[in-house]
C-alpha cells in the first residue's frame, strides 16, 4: 500500500493536468496584442458600388436593378465565365429566390460572350464587362466593332 501523501500528490497532479490542458490560453504567452481593426473599405470603392447601383436603377428599373439582383446576377455571370458552374448554380438558386428575372442572366451572359476574352494587357476587366452588359445587355462590343449577329434564335 502506498503512503497517503503519494496519493494526494498524484490527485493534485491529475487535477492540474485536467484543469490546465484544455485551456488554450495557457499555451499562449501572456503578452497582450492590440485589438486589430477590421479593414475599412476604401471610400472610392464604396462610392463606386453606390454609383453602379444608381446607374443600374436609372437604366434598368424593375427587379433586375434591385441591389440583391444586381450583386447576385453579376456574380452568376462572372462565375459562368470562369466555368465555375457549381457555384454559379448555387448563386442562381439565391437569385431566383429573391424574385430576380432569370432572363436577364441569359442576356447578360450572351453579351459578355459576344465580346470575347478580355485582353490580358488591357485595363478591361471581366467584372467591368459584366457590369456594362448587366445595365445594357444588348450592348455591342466596346472596342467599336460590331458583334457578329447570331444565326440562331431562341424561339
Amino acid at each position: 500500500m502506498q503512503p497517503p501523501s503519494l496519493r494526494v500528490l498524484a490527485a493534485v497532479i491529475g487535477a492540474a493536468i485536467v484543469l490546465v490542458a484544455p485551456n488554450p490560453s495557457f499555451a499562449q504567452g501572456t503578452e497582450q496584442k492590440p485589438a486589430e481593426k477590421a479593414p475599412a473599405g476604401d471610400p472610392k470603392d464604396t462610392q463606386k458600388k453606390l454609383d453602379e447601383f444608381a446607374e443600374a436603377e436609372k437604366l434598368l428599373g424593375g427587379p433586375a436593378a434591385n441591389p440583391e439582383c444586381l450583386w447576385l446576377g453579376r456574380r452568376v455571370v462572372s462565375l459562368l465565365w470562369r466555368d465555375d458552374l457549381d457555384t454559379a448554380f448555387r448563386h442562381l438558386d439565391l437569385y431566383d429566390r429573391f424574385g430576380c428575372p432569370a432572363g436577364h442572366i441569359q442576356a447578360t451572359f450572351r453579351c459578355v460572350i459576344r465580346q470575347g476574352s478580355p485582353d490580358q494587357k488591357a485595363a478591361d476587366k471581366i467584372s467591368d464587362r459584366v457590369h456594362a452588359c448587366w445595365v445594357n445587355p444588348s450592348a455591342e462590343m466596346q472596342q467599336g466593332t460590331a458583334a457578329a449577329p447570331s444565326g440562331t434564335t431562341n424561339r
